[in-house]
């Protein structure tokens, strides 16, 4: 066995990011990865304006009396310069005309039937008007390649004078659930059969991970029909995806099926648990291939571990992390003398450390201990329980 840290470096060593892509924002760039930096094209505001709805006046004293000689709104300024003793009015987001030092608020004037107007505090130059380049300057670098794009990545970008995105393409995952015991959602079942929680799962967490992914499809345990599932999927697929059938058994049909396809092993066993039957190769197309088991914490536990990071990996993006790096248990934890344990545990935050708490039984079959986690705990091998108070590292917790 190796250990969690071995086998995500052999994940990390393996992979090489995708080509890119140009898309528009309003089309294809949301929840995408960035692959060339964002530069602004201008200042942001490109001119000084109004911070707030008023009057654009010269900075002075309180209990002075002003002309009004024009407005200034959003989008059509005035170009009419000011001249002491005169008043502008003015909307928030509006150029600042030509003369004026400052905007008082219109709830700091007494309006004198729209002809005039009386300052009721004193002004400093400056005050409420947002300087040109404030936001951002000019040429300037907004949002770095490997940013995931979110809303207000977004909207940063198009304050920033940009319409398109150079993104990475996205990884498009196949994941195949092998076993004659697995059934649809809904279906009745028969003795000894199971609905397959897995297809349902790993795909949307592929999804949310950035990947293209269709349904999941389920192979019998047929060595041929294996093979023939797998070709398939490697044949349009970057990133495959099997769970179940990796182990020894007579049953067990994946390895020998990758070992004909000339799929490279580059691990087969993790120090950890669940998860330890967990596998990892390379094909001759560089797909990447991996290898889950098939009890679904498992499985869940092993693509937060492994997966996860080499889909952000494709697309240039770093690693997910979880909440916080690490919290201390509020519990006592029983060890596994052999292999690091990623417990499922929900995090409570109060005046002190932040405390990591196990979300109830942590059987690999549980798919119930899944439900309120936020992240894992990895508990590092070793004999007798870890105390309540221990300090434990966390990871990200696919969700």
């Amino acid at each position: 066995m190796i250990t969690i840290t071995q086998a995500r470096e052999r994940v990390v060593d393996a992979l090489s990011p995708l080509d890119t892509e140009t898309v528009t924002i309003d089309d294809a760039a949301l929840g995408r990865v960035l692959a060339r930096d964002v530069r602004a094209a201008g200042d942001v505001p490109p001119f000084p304006c109004s911070a707030m709805d008023g009057y654009a006046i010269i900075a002075g004293e309180a209990g002075r009396t002003l002309a009004i000689v024009g407005e200034s709104r959003a989008g059509t300024p005035s170009a009419r310069p000011l001249a002491d003793g005169e008043a502008i009015r003015i909307s928030t987001g509006a150029a600042v005309p030509p003369g004026a030092t400052a905007v008082i608020p219109q709830e700091n004037v007494l309006a004198n039937g729209g002809q005039t107007i009386d300052t009721a505090g004193a002004v400093a130059p400056g005050d409420n008007i947002r300087g040109a380049g404030e936001d951002m300057r000019a040429d300037t670098t907004v949002l770095s390649a490997g940013t995931p794009l979110g809303p207000v990545e977004l909207g940063a970008a198009v304050a920033a004078g940009v319409g398109t995105l150079t993104v990475a393409r996205r990884p498009r995952v196949a994941v195949l659930c092998t076993g004659d015991e697995l059934r649809a959602p809904g279906e009745p079942l028969g003795p000894g059969e199971i609905h397959n929680s897995n297809a349902p799962m790993l795909t949307g967490l592929a999804t949310r991970a950035g990947a293209l992914t269709g349904p999941a499809q389920r192979l019998p345990d047929d060595r041929g029909a294996t093979e023939a599932g797998i070709a398939a999927a490697l044949a349009v697929s970057d990133v495959v995806i099997i769970t179940g059938g990796v182990s020894v058994g007579p049953h067990d049909h994946v390895k020998p099926a990758l070992s004909t396809l000339g799929v490279r092993e580059l691990f087969w066993s993790v120090a950890l648990q669940p998860g330890k039957p967990t596998w990892f190769g390379v094909a001759p197309g560089a797909q990447l291939v991996f290898g889950l088991p098939g009890n679904p914490v498992s499985a869940v536990v092993t693509f937060s571990l492994f997966v996860s990071p080499a889909l952000a990996g494709l697309q240039g993006a770093p690693a997910p992390r979880p909440p916080r790096p690490d919290a201390q248990l509020g519990v006592d934890v029983r060890r596994n003398p052999r292999r690091d344990q990623a417990v499922r545990v929900r995090l409570e935050s109060g005046d002190g450390p932040t405390r990591a708490f196990p979300t109830g039984a942590q059987g690999s079959h549980i798919l119930t201990s899944l439900l309120g986690a936020d992240a894992l705990a990895i508990i590092p091998t070793g004999e007798g329980r870890l105390p309540a108070g221990t300090t434990v590292a966390l990871e990200a917790l696919a969700r």
